[in-house]
């Protein structure tokens, strides 16, 4: 698994920490639920799971991204490109 530091954020605070392996096939979900550290794990056995490249910044999603990221979907939000039309009517 990769190896994150605290970065200053409080890790009672109740947020998830995602981490990843280094092959991003599988991912493990820290958080405390008020009475003790739970711990979520899912390998992807054909797949690897979509993410970003490694950086310092961390990162943060929301409770559609998560989903998707852990159905090992790309969740990655991308402007989509809209052509302009040739005819109308």
């Amino acid at each position: 698994m990769v190896l994150v530091r605290d970065g200053g954020l409080d890790p009672f605070s109740g947020a998830l920490h995602v981490f990843r392996s280094k092959r991003a096939d599988r991912v493990r979900i820290v958080w405390w639920d008020g009475s003790g550290v739970c711990l979520y794990s899912k390998t992807l056995e054909d797949h690897s799971f979509c993410w970003s490249a490694i950086s310092a910044a961390r990162m943060r999603l929301d409770h559609a991204q998560l989903m998707a990221l852990l159905a090992g979907l790309d969740w990655k939000i991308r402007p989509a490109r809209v052509r302009r039309p040739l005819s109308t009517g």
